[in-house]
């Protein structure tokens, strides 16, 4: 049932995404479905992202009403499209009981057309671990786990403020390897302190479990974080950089592809949600503080649904769980599209930018000729793809702002 309120607002959004536009979109992306479950045990404090540290006992089945309302709101939206990934993200999903989690699944299940063999992705964290939890939500119908560990080394754990240590890590590994096909470790590098060798090592621990998908990711200080006003020292540029030929080096000795940037696979183990996001797909964001991108035939718009848990939970509730929605100006759409597509190893194919951003080849023709006069990227398969060189990879980030609209500031990923 559409919660009370909902229909005029959702026919306003219909009529408003229907009518003509800048755009001539031939067809729309595929659609993923993200949801956002933002409580954890303790704030780290690096952590930018929309979190919050439990106080009491979790409001897990209102908040599941309140998603329940916010994708229902959202239906009207995405008729007829099927989901190809579901990633349920946080903060610490793993929080949640796996009987909260198989609801949240069968929730999902009775409103959209899932496609066959879907991926469903459930993060956790080793510091919520229990033996069998897993395989609980395995049962609930969990397919793949991301299990973010970041070390396995009590040092630079508690440097890095979590709640879990070496042990669990280890333990929590082992439960995902026994209970999943498909299970990703998170590790992170450059962090206070670590050395070279400490990270050779965390690596050994890492790969002796065989992971089918290994992401790993630098540290970096982010504005608003403790961390940004109380700087740790961290490695410096020079010893990074050797880390991160470290991490290629010993991955692909294990026979895992760095197929992103941050992200090393087996064969038939790539993240298809994440794919979804870096080729510039669509995505319903349902949940505190969650993006959404979806696409219409004239236009592309982005949503952002309420930040504090305790207004989602009031908003959704009454079908108004978006806070603030934007139409993607035509002159982002390139920078929006190329900020994602090259982070992929395999780059893209030319057909995807004009399908999914409506705009022709000529539009970034002369920007892909100038990172290629710079040795940031080449062509293959005829002209047909474009992917960034082992250069264009180190200089990601200005390889990515060369598509910056020209009234924005530089920013990269």
């Amino acid at each position: 049932m559409t919660p009370p309120g909902a229909d005029a607002a959702v026919g306003d959004a219909l009529r408003h995404h229907t009518r003509p536009g800048t755009l001539q979109l031939a067809a729309l992306p595929p659609l993923s479905l993200y949801v956002h479950l933002p409580w954890c045990l303790k704030k780290c404090p690096y952590c930018d992202f929309n979190s919050h540290e439990r106080r009491g006992e979790l409001p897990e089945a209102a908040y599941l009403d309140a998603l329940r309302a916010d994708l229902e709101a959202t239906l009207p939206l995405v008729w007829g499209r099927r989901i190809v990934s579901v990633f349920i993200g946080g903060g610490t999903p793993s929080l949640f009981t796996p009987a909260g989690i198989e609801r949240l699944i069968g929730d999902i299940r009775a409103r959209l057309p899932l496609e066959p063999g879907v991926e469903i992705t459930l993060e956790a964290n080793p510091g919520t671990f229990e033996r069998d939890r897993f395989r609980a939500y395995r049962a609930a119908g969990v397919t793949r786990l991301s299990v973010g560990v970041q070390s396995f080394d009590d040092g630079a754990l508690k440097a890095l403020g979590r709640v879990h240590d070496a042990a669990q890590a280890r333990a929590a590994v082992e439960e995902a390897r026994a209970a999943f096909d498909t299970f990703n470790i998170d590790l992170m590098y450059a962090l206070p302190g670590q050395s070279l060798q400490a990270l050779a090592a965390d690596l050994d621990t890492a790969l002796s479990f065989a992971p089918p998908h290994l992401s790993v990711y630098h540290l970096t200080l982010e504005p608003n974080t403790l961390f940004a006003v109380q700087p740790p020292q961290l490695p410096d540029d020079d010893t990074a950089s050797d880390m991160l030929d470290l991490i290629c080096e010993r991955t692909a000795a294990q026979g895992l592809q760095r197929y992103e940037v941050s992200a090393f696979a087996r064969p038939g183990h790539r993240c298809a949600h994440n794919l979804n996001y870096w080729q510039f797909g669509d995505y319903i964001g349902i949940g505190a503080g969650a993006h959404g991108k979806l696409s219409f035939a004239h236009r592309v718009i982005r949503q952002v649904r309420w930040r504090e848990p305790a207004a989602y939970l009031a908003q959704a509730s009454a079908g108004r769980a978006v806070s603030n929605e934007t139409e993607v100006r035509r002159a982002e759409l390139a920078f929006e599209f190329m900020l994602g597509a090259l982070r992929l190893r395999e780059g893209f194919e030319w057909a995807w930018f004009t399908e999914r951003t409506g705009l022709p080849a000529s539009s970034v023709r002369g920007r892909l000729d100038e990172a290629l006069a710079r040795g940031l990227i080449e062509f293959d398969a005829g002209g047909a793809v474009v992917r960034p060189t082992a250069r264009g990879f180190d200089f990601l980030s200005d390889l990515q702002s060369m598509f910056l609209p020209p009234d924005s500031a530089p920013q990269g990923g």
